[in-house]
């Protein structure tokens, strides 16, 4: 099936202005580097996603789901297939007592931010993380010492045929460091329900900005990434083993390992995608030749 054909298909239901040919990539993912894709789809209601879902899933053009494309990096090749973004019209959060309901597309940072409004503490670490509701609870997002499956209770899930939809407790995700059974399954994150504990206003707000201060004085946040680049490996960080490996500030185009915490690369400006994977690489291949330790990408690279 051609591009035109889905194009077509998907437009009886979605409107046009939210199919975007030849979509560059870098615009929607923040490391602001890579190629474009055939077809970006944004979804603009639950039903139109699950319309979408079911119209792809019939034809042979593949597909990705993506959030807010802070985990995200598209070769500069691009991707012949269609991806579907969740963004902004699938973000309703609602507070009910100690329980919050966030969509897919709500991101995080808000979401923690509504439970302060409430005095509800669980969701700090979550103030400073970058991404979507649904990327997180999908990858089990984390930091300082906070992950999602402390405070999910449950999630509503959608086939990645768009054919089913079922819930699951947050015990049945089976949640690992930056993994859940969805990974496996292919499929995704509608909405989810967050069980938080009440708490001061004033805590809430101090341990949040003091992690936001701690973020500032850390993390090279003045320059486009995907925040930590590698998973952390069992017993060590990744940040730890690069430094040690005496990587910290090198670079390979307009990519650079951060002089300030070696987890993170930067687009320090104009780097493509293939400089940021042949860095990745260099760093992967210097890490083991220096520790034995393979460090895996947390960062998602579809593409040609």
């Amino acid at each position: 099936m051609h591009i035109d054909s889905i194009f077509n298909k998907l437009a009886c239901r979605i409107d046009r202005s939210r199919l975007i040919i030849d979509a560059s990539m870098k615009e929607y993912t923040s490391f602001r580097a890579g190629g474009k894709a055939a077809l970006l789809v944004v979804p603009e209601s639950i039903e139109t996603l699950v319309f979408a879902l079911q119209t792809l899933a019939t034809g042979e053009i593949p597909y990705f789901i993506m959030g807010n494309g802070t985990n995200l990096l598209v070769k500069d090749g691009g991707y012949s297939g269609v991806i579907v973004k969740i963004g902004e019209n699938l973000a309703h959060i609602t507070v009910k007592d100690q329980r919050i309901t966030a969509e897919a597309g709500a991101l995080l940072s808000v979401l923690s931010k509504r439970a302060l409004e409430h005095s509800l503490t669980g969701l700090e670490f979550a103030s400073g993380i970058p991404g979507s509701v649904g990327g997180g609870v999908f990858m089990n997002a984390g930091a300082y010492d906070g992950e999602i499956k402390q405070v999910v209770e449950r999630v509503q899930v959608i086939s990645r045929n768009g054919e089913k939809q079922y819930s699951l407790t947050g015990e049945e995700m089976k949640y690992g460091y930056r993994e859940s059974i969805l990974m496996n399954r292919g499929d995704l994150v509608l909405s989810a329900v967050f069980k938080l504990n009440y708490g001061e206003e004033k805590d809430i707000a101090s341990r949040m900005k003091e992690l936001t201060d701690r973020r500032n004085r850390k993390q090279p946040l003045q320059f486009p990434s995907a925040g930590s680049f590698f998973k952390r490996p069992p017993g060590t960080f990744a940040g730890k083993l690069i430094q040690d490996a005496n990587l910290k500030g090198i670079s390979i185009g307009g990519a650079r390992v951060s002089p300030l915490h070696a987890g993170f690369i930067i687009n320090e400006g104009g780097a493509t995608a293939s400089d940021i994977i042949k860095l990745m690489q260099k760093v992967q291949t210097m890490v083991y030749h220096h520790s034995g330790i393979w460090l895996e990408p947390e960062v998602r690279i579809i593409g040609e």
